[in-house]
């Protein structure tokens, strides 16, 4: 068994509900998104195309962040899960500069923010204490919603197919546009899907074997994306290789 998410970029429409469902399952802080949405253009006017890609941790089957965290904090579960233990995380973002996808935070808290400035907290980033505290100083990341699917399953429900034990962002999406379920099982719809839309990792090259796929555009995609001019996200082998991460192919 290996959960995997299918992304279809051909009914994404940007709007963003993955990641505000994402932040509100878990009363996310401002600064700290698990899931983001990355909008590129290439082209010149008139002929211009834009871009759109949600992004998450990928799960690697050979996650860089695992092999280099000196603590074993981040750990892979058989179900192919990759989580950050809190407890064991001493904030040496080691994993942050392993992985190839950019997709891990580290949380210093010493600048928390309130969602409306000067009315304090609301009652709803009160309940984050309670319901999912997010230690200081530590790393933080996706990790596929592993409390619900593994409160479904206790329940015998499927994930992927079952609302209460499928992560949050796949049951939030408006277009319909991903999917969840075992990646071993061929049986399966995702891994079907996979198959028949001839489905692709992001960055394959750095041989990590994402748990992540897309269907159409993202080869075509540039591998550098830009905010008003500004870098955010380069996942270009010469960057990650220069960033410490393993040399593509390597194991």
């Amino acid at each position: 068994m290996r959960w995997g998410m299918l992304i279809n970029l051909n009914k994404c429409v940007a709007c963003y509900a993955c990641v505000i469902r994402c932040a509100q399952e878990y009363i996310l802080p401002l600064g700290i998104m698990y899931g983001k949405l990355l909008i590129s253009e290439t082209g010149e006017y008139p002929k211009v195309t834009q871009h759109m890609y949600p992004v998450l941790c990928n799960h690697c089957k050979d996650a860089a962040c695992v092999k280099v965290c000196p603590t074993g904090a981040t750990q892979q579960r058989e179900d192919g899960i990759v989580w950050v233990d809190q407890n064991m995380c001493i904030g040496c973002r080691y994993c942050l500069v392993a992985c190839p996808y950019q997709v891990r935070t580290y949380y210093s808290g010493d600048e928390e923010r309130e969602y409306f400035p000067g009315q304090g907290f609301t009652e709803w980033e009160k309940m984050r204490e309670r319901l999912y505290p997010l230690q200081t100083e530590v790393v933080h990341k996706c990790n596929f919603c592993k409390e619900r699917i593994d409160q479904g399953v206790k329940r015998g429900l499927k994930p992927g197919v079952d609302l209460e034990a499928t992560p949050v962002c796949v049951n939030i999406c408006p277009a319909k546009a991903r999917y969840f379920g075992d990646l071993d099982d061929q049986e399966s719809e995702i891994a079907q899907l996979i198959s028949e839309r001839k489905a692709v990792q992001l960055h394959p090259e750095h041989g990590t074997d994402p748990s992540v796929y897309y269907i159409a555009g993202i080869e075509e995609a540039p591998v550098t994306t830009t905010y008003f001019g500004v870098s955010i996200y380069d996942t270009s082998p010469e960057l990650t290789t220069k960033r410490g991460a393993l040399k593509p192919g390597t194991k």
